[in-house]
């Protein structure tokens, strides 16, 4: 009897703690998500190599600067809450010829995602994810996009691009809104595509006392440098 006693005060005592500290993670532990990924916040221009040079004809490669990541509406406790996750392993290549983007490619190392809640990043890589079987999530343009005149230096555009886009193993033609800028020596890339969870195979991230949205937000900002 007096086990049952103790059991029947200890379990809700445990419960109580426990969501007491997940209140407390919601309250005053929890960061703000991050900035969202647009050229406002890429940094201030690079040096051109070749001052005077108006053609942006070649082969560029991703470089310094670039970044991918996740974001998703998030209901703990009650409480409404933006998470997101970022990596900086983004590699890619953009060709033009003329003032036409002929080629251009985008991958993500997916197992180097990383939030502020190691639970969400396990979940991220294993159940949701399976980057063990996914590592990598890509873009690949399929039409060329013609840019017009060419922009000045500091000027952004904003292009639709249509490519093929593969999460988790399931590849989906998309068309996505890019905002583009000649930043100097660099030409940075951006966007935020709206992702349904299960029109790409991937599982419901909701996890413990955490639910989430059926969708989110596959967000890249790209710079890339003139290839040598």
């Amino acid at each position: 009897m007096r086990r049952l006693k103790w059991l029947a005060i200890a379990v809700p005592a445990a419960a109580a703690l426990a969501l007491g500290g997940t209140w407390a993670y919601v309250e005053f532990i929890k960061e703000d998500a991050p900035a969202r990924l647009t050229l406002s916040g890429s940094g201030a221009p690079t040096p051109s190599s070749t001052p005077g040079e108006s053609s942006a004809e070649g082969s560029w490669m991703a470089t310094t600067g670039s970044q991918a990541g996740y974001r998703v509406d998030e209901v703990l406790l009650g409480r409404n809450a933006e998470a997101a996750g970022r990596t900086e392993d983004v590699t890619g290549e953009l060709v033009i010829e003329g003032t036409k983007v002929t080629a251009a490619t985008v991958t993500v190392d997916m197992a180097t995602v990383e939030s502020d809640e190691g639970r969400r990043d396990n979940q991220f890589r294993g159940r949701v994810m399976d980057v063990a079987t996914y590592p990598t999530s890509t873009f690949e343009l399929t039409q060329p996009i013609d840019l017009g005149d060419l922009p000045d230096d500091g000027e952004q555009i904003s292009v639709p691009a249509t490519g093929q886009l593969t999460l988790r193993g399931t590849a989906k033609t998309v068309i996505v809104d890019l905002a583009a800028r000649r930043n100097g020596a660099n030409i940075e890339v951006s966007s935020s595509i709206p992702i349904v969870f299960a029109e790409w195979n991937i599982p419901n991230p909701s996890f413990g006392p955490v639910t989430t949205e059926d969708h989110g937000e596959l967000e890249f900002l790209v710079v890339f440098a003139r290839q040598a």
